[in-house]
C-alpha cells in the first residue's frame, strides 16, 4: 500500500473526469514519456490504465487501488527481471502476496481487500496479465542469443596469413597481370586445377552436419517442455476461472 502510488498521487488520480486525463496523470506520476513513447512506456501505460478502470468499477478504495496497482507493478518487475520463464514463480509470489492482504495477522498480512474483492483482482490479473505473460516477457526482456565456439582435439586451426604476407602476394598478382598483358594475347594461360578437399574441410562438414542435427533434436525437445508447461499453467488458470464451490457436509450418521 503507497508504495508506488501515494495518498497525493491516489487524489490526482481520483480527480480525474475522464479517461485521457487520467491517463496523462498516470504517465507523468510513472515517470513516461508525454508525447512520444515508446513501445514499452505505451505498454506500461495501458496496462495501469485499465487496471485503474478495473479498481473505480468495483469500487475500490484509495488504498485498495494503490495496493492493487503495487502488486501488478511487482508482478511485471518480476516477469521482466529474466527472459527465461518463470510463469509459474511468478504465479505462487503473486498470489502468496495477493492473500496477504485478505487476512488480518499484522504485521505481514492485513485484511485490505474482503474475499469477494481478493477473487475479482486475481481473476482480473490472470485474464490480463498471465494470458499474455509471454508477449510481455518478449517486450520487456532482452532477446537471448546462443553463441556457439567449436575447438577440434587433434587438428590444427588455420592459421593467418600476416599482412605482410598478403601485400606480398598481391604485388606478385599484379605484377604477373602486368606481364601477360604485355605478351600478348598469343600467350595462353594454364588454369591451376582446383584442390582436392582436405580431410580438415572434410571432418568439419561432417562435425557441422551432426551438430545442425543435434540442435535440431534440442530445438524440439525445448518446444516440447513448454508446450507442457503452457499446458499446466492452462490447466491452472481454467480451474481458477471456475466457481467456487464449497465441500459437501458430512452425512449424518444412520439411525439404529
Amino acid at each position: 500500500m503507497w508504495k508506488y502510488l501515494d495518498i497525493h498521487s491516489m487524489h490526482r488520480l481520483e480527480k480525474t473526469d475522464n479517461t485521457e486525463a487520467m491517463r496523462e496523470v498516470l504517465a507523468e506520476l510513472l515517470g513516461l514519456g508525454c508525447h512520444e513513447r515508446g513501445l514499452r512506456d505505451a505498454i506500461t501505460l495501458d496496462l495501469f490504465s485499465y487496471a485503474l478502470i478495473f479498481c473505480r468499477q468495483q469500487s475500490f478504495s484509495l488504498e485498495q487501488t494503490s495496493a492493487a496497482c503495487a502488486l501488478l507493478q511487482d508482478l511485471h518487475k518480476a516477469c521482466a527481471a529474466t527472459p527465461l520463464g518463470n510463469v509459474e514463480e511468478c504465479y505462487r509470489s503473486f498470489t502468496s502476496v495477493l492473500f496477504c492482504h485478505g487476512v488480518r495477522r499484522p504485521p505481514f498480512s492485513i485484511d485490505l481487500f474482503k474475499e469477494e474483492q481478493l477473487l475479482a483482482l486475481a481473476d482480473y490479473v490472470v485474464n490480463t496479465y498471465f494470458r499474455h505473460f509471454k508477449l510481455y516477457k518478449y517486450v520487456f526482456t532482452p532477446q537471448v542469443r546462443l553463441d556457439l565456439s567449436l575447438t577440434y582435439l587433434g587438428l590444427q586451426a588455420p592459421q593467418l596469413l600476416p599482412e605482410e604476407t598478403e601485400k606480398e602476394g598481391a604485388e606478385e598478382a599484379e605484377k604477373q597481370a602486368v606481364t601477360q598483358q604485355e605478351e600478348g594475347p598469343e600467350t595462353a594461360v594454364t588454369p591451376e586445377p582446383e584442390p582436392e578437399p582436405s580431410q580438415v574441410s572434410i571432418l568439419g562438414a561432417y562435425i557441422k552436419r551432426q551438430l545442425n542435427k543435434e540442435l535440431g533434436q534440442l530445438q524440439q525437445l525445448v518446444e516440447e517442455r513448454l508446450k507442457a508447461s503452457e499446458q499446466r499453467l492452462n490447466s491452472k488458470l481454467t480451474a481458477l476461472e471456475q466457481p467456487f464451490r464449497p465441500p459437501p457436509g458430512k452425512g449424518r450418521g444412520k439411525a439404529k
